[in-house]
């Protein structure tokens, strides 16, 4: 294949295919909702169950990787360092992993499930209050990272270890060989691309609707499109100053200083907020979570709650397939000269701890409030979930000034995201440069803030998100395939096997990679 033809494929594919869908949204938002929901729900109800039991092999998977012989394996050469401390490696998988979800849901997900749990449980109970921790712990948990993991220690494995190129498709070659150099990869890649935009632009549309609405409850500033708008323009130009300085200085300054406010805000609500209860809360969850871990991972509840079931645990399963592409290229790209072992327990392991203890502040609160001070925080959570927190917040001391240090998060959350998808998206319209062109990070991250204000704008958000998850099903099936190619190519370099084709595409120099 022509090498300038193969070098600019993905790109021209993935941006042609983007606005072609951006188009649809823009120009016939009801029909594109009317039909993202249709599939959607034909996906939820007749697929649930693969969701959720690929979802439970990806964790298992992970952890047999992580204890058998091939824990040892480095993802790079053999006496290769890790490329970044633990406290930078740590920020920049919790930024971009979780970051503007966990301040989006931390308050808003156990008040939605204490008002609204399933058919079975009391709703506005002591027990609903439970089943909603348990099973916010359980979203936000070990799976979502289970389901990254497997994504970029693939590409990490392949491209680290095996000198491909860092794309989704190179993981491929143990099955296809060298057909991952023409219409199949670029195919993959491009596909990969996609799920990527979507998935991003969600969450930041999400997050400028967030940022809005605490400007709003501090200031004069109107809750409006106008406004969100304004956030979107100016994060653009600063998440992009940031990705001109890279990775080695802008994404792990920011993430340094998302780790840094977030323990500010955390140890500041754990001190002025119902310390004891949040305590207790912590541990008991924790134990509920462990001991249904299997029950939790395996119920589709077809009896009572099944459509409790779909509307949160298969759509965040589908939600986090949809993210493994962004998510798990990133981290594969920050996560060299690690161990396998390392790799899998580091971020699977650390990120869930302070997501677990995240919930128990800001969640526990929130039901403090709502069940031990009469304050029915759940019904205004319900009825706005971007308020959520803000309005927790209202109830303590210094609640403007949290609301700030909030805000100020989620800027940099959102600067840091952004930042990486862009990141990620030029890397895999690059045939896999580490150091993609500036060029092409301008017209990904133009894209993304452009796609989100316009589908804000139509209030095609929810649609967007809806063809992410829809995307998720064929890209479950990816991912089980990445965990038989990584496999094969474990088993392959124990036993001192080589794969008799070269791993770099050949008409793609090495100093190009």
């Amino acid at each position: 294949m022509n090498t300038l033809l193969r070098k600019h494929s993905v790109f021209v594919l993935a941006l042609a295919l983007a606005f072609g869908v951006i188009l649809l949204g823009l120009l016939f938002p009801a029909a594109l909702d009317q039909h993202s929901i249709r599939v959607q729900n034909l996906i939820l109800e007749h697929f649930g169950w693969a969701y959720l039991l690929s979802s439970l092999f990806f964790l298992v998977f992970c952890l047999g990787l992580a204890f058998s012989r091939f824990g040892t394996i480095k993802l790079g050469n053999d006496q290769e360092k890790p490329q970044y401390s633990y406290l930078a490696w740590f920020g920049m998988l919790f930024a971009a992993g979780m970051g503007i979800g966990l301040l989006f849901w931390s308050v808003a997900e156990p008040l939605h499930h204490y008002a609204n749990p399933p058919e079975r449980i009391t709703p506005a109970s002591g027990d609903s209050a439970s089943f909603a921790m348990q099973h916010s712990f359980f979203h936000w948990g070990l799976h979502p990272w289970a389901i990254y993991i497997v994504m970029s220690l693939s590409v990490a494995y392949f491209s680290f270890r095996r000198k491909m190129a860092p794309l989704i498709s190179s993981c491929f070659y143990p099955l296809l060989g060298d057909k991952i150099f023409g219409p199949i990869g670029i195919a993959i890649d491009a596909f990969a691309v996609i799920a990527t935009l979507f998935g991003i632009v969600t969450s930041l549309g999400l997050g400028a609707l967030q940022i809005t609405s605490g400007l709003a409850s501090i200031s004069a500033i109107p809750d409006g499109f106008s406004t969100t708008l304004s956030i979107i323009a100016v994060v653009t130009v600063l998440f992009l100053l940031s990705s001109m300085t890279g990775l080695d200085r802008g994404i792990q300054l920011l993430s340094k200083m998302n780790l840094l406010l977030a323990f500010v805000l955390l140890l500041f609500m754990f001190s002025v907020g119902p310390t004891t209860y949040i305590l207790n809360i912590l541990t008991t969850t924790v134990g509920d979570y462990v001991s249904a871990l299997l029950s939790m991972s395996l119920s589709t509840n077809p009896f009572q709650g099944h459509e409790w079931t779909k509307n949160w645990t298969l759509f965040y399963w589908a939600w986090w397939i949809s993210w493994a592409p962004f998510v798990g290229i990133f981290v594969a790209s920050i996560s060299r000269g690690r161990t396998i072992r390392e790799f899998i327990l580091g971020a699977m392991l650390v990120p869930t701890c302070l997501t677990f203890i995240w919930f128990s502040v800001f969640g526990g609160s929130a039901l403090h409030l709502q069940l031990e001070e009469g304050v029915d925080i759940a019904a205004k959570a319900v009825e706005n979930s971007s308020t959520a927190m803000f309005e927790l917040f209202s109830y303590y001391p210094m609640g403007e000034g949290l609301t700030l240090v909030a805000v100020i998060l989620l800027l940099v959350f959102f600067i840091t995201s952004a930042d990486s998808a862009t990141y990620v998206l030029s890397m895999l319209t690059s045939n896999g440069m580490l150091r993609p062109p500036n060029s092409k990070k301008i017209v990904w991250g133009v894209t993304i803030s452009s796609t989100a204000s316009i589908l804000l704008y139509r209030g095609g958000l929810e649609g967007l998100q809806r063809m992410a998850i829809t995307a998720a099903l064929p890209f479950n099936f990816i991912m089980l395939l990445l965990c038989y190619c990584l496999w094969l190519g474990l088993r392959y370099e124990w036993r001192e096997q080589r794969y008799p084709a070269p791993r770099l595409d050949p008409e793609v120099a090495p100093e190009e990679l």
